[in-house]
């Protein structure tokens, strides 16, 4: 099949760039990527991925997080085990 059909998308250049980033890792270009994007959308009929918006709570939490408010740390693993199970 030809591939000659061209987008033209706006982006933040952050976004774009980590983006970029990641694809070199992967070892594919924006373009590939993109194209594997949009053939999952049409095999799927739809995203392929969930697209939620969060209940108030968590997208209270998830703003706290962001400010590094209300964070909780331990030393290792097994002290994160521990906690958890009290």
């Amino acid at each position: 099949m030809p591939k000659n059909a061209t987008i033209q998308a706006r982006i933040d250049p952050k976004v774009k760039k980590k983006a970029k980033e990641v694809f070199g890792k992967l070892n594919i270009t924006m373009s590939e990527a993109i194209s594997i994007f949009l053939t999952q959308v049409s095999l799927n009929n739809g995203i392929p991925f969930e697209i939620k918006i969060p209940n108030k709570l968590t997208a209270k939490t998830l703003k706290k997080a962001e400010k590094g408010k209300e964070l909780h740390s331990v030393k290792n693993l097994d002290t994160l085990f521990e906690e958890l199970e009290r």
